[in-house]
């Protein structure tokens, strides 16, 4: 079973200016199949931005997501995690701050990303979903993020 954080966190970071507009953000998250960005000021991380803050800080709330910023909805700052944690400590920082995913930050520098998955069995059903990749057609009938009779619609 992995120990540290660096063998269980996916390399790499979607990261988007603290003046992005949501659009940004959003279209970013749809290029890259994902669910949150961090927000970052340079190489530091000030905040994480899902698809939910989106959707309920901002939309819902009836903010112009063309002119409303990233850093103005995210979290701002988010619990970060460093590659030689351990795995265990970053799984009670998650449950800790009811958080799925945590910014992995080394020597300043956001460098990966942990899920919740990942971070308490990376064997687990949960990790391997975390894992996968993206289904690449989004809106088909019936499709495994589509509910059965929808078709999509």
């Amino acid at each position: 079973m992995a120990e540290l954080v660096r063998e269980v966190m996916t390399p790499g970071v979607v990261a988007v200016r603290p003046d992005a507009s949501l659009v940004e953000a959003a279209q970013l998250m749809r290029a890259q199949d994902i669910g949150d960005v961090v927000v970052a000021d340079g190489q530091e991380v000030v905040g994480m931005l899902t698809d939910r803050d989106i959707t309920v800080r901002a939309v819902a709330e009836g903010a112009d997501p063309l002119t409303t910023s990233a850093g103005s909805v995210c979290s701002a700052h988010p619990v970060l995690v460093a590659p030689d944690d351990p795995v265990a400590a970053a799984a009670a920082l998650m449950r800790a701050h009811a958080v799925r995913r945590l910014p992995v930050v080394e020597d300043g520098m956001p460098v990966g990303m942990v899920s919740l998955g990942e971070a308490e069995d990376p064997d687990s059903v949960l990790a391997g979903i975390s894992r996968a990749d993206p289904d690449s057609r989004p809106g088909q009938p019936d499709g495994p993020n589509e509910p059965r009779g929808r078709g999509g619609v």
